[in-house]
């Protein structure tokens, strides 16, 4: 848990930081929702205000929507050989100390 300082400055904790590539000198944003404040990394995804970076995002997803609807699968060829690097049981032993 983080205190707010008398100028308003509020520390990051450690492990958010690492999880989230957070680093000193980076920007976040505190977003309003409803009864919550949303701490958001600055550089993730597009400004409200960018058109191109938007466009392109919806590019993207529209490409993936047409292969979908033609009936091709929208993951990649490691996927289709299920050969990922990891397994489902490995995801259920992460964090637990054996």
């Amino acid at each position: 848990m983080s205190k707010v300082t008398s100028k308003l400055q509020v520390t990051v904790p450690k492990i958010i930081a690492e999880q989230y590539g957070i680093e000193p000198g980076d920007e976040i944003e505190w977003v309003p929702a409803g009864d919550v404040i949303r701490v958001v990394p600055a550089d993730r995804g597009p400004k409200p205000g960018d058109r191109k970076a938007q466009l392109r995002l919806f590019d993207q997803a529209m490409k993936r929507y047409r292969a979908w609807a033609a009936g091709q699968p929208p993951w990649s060829p490691c996927e289709q050989s299920g050969n990922r690097g990891w397994r489902r049981e490995d995801l259920y032993d992460r964090g637990r100390s054996r």
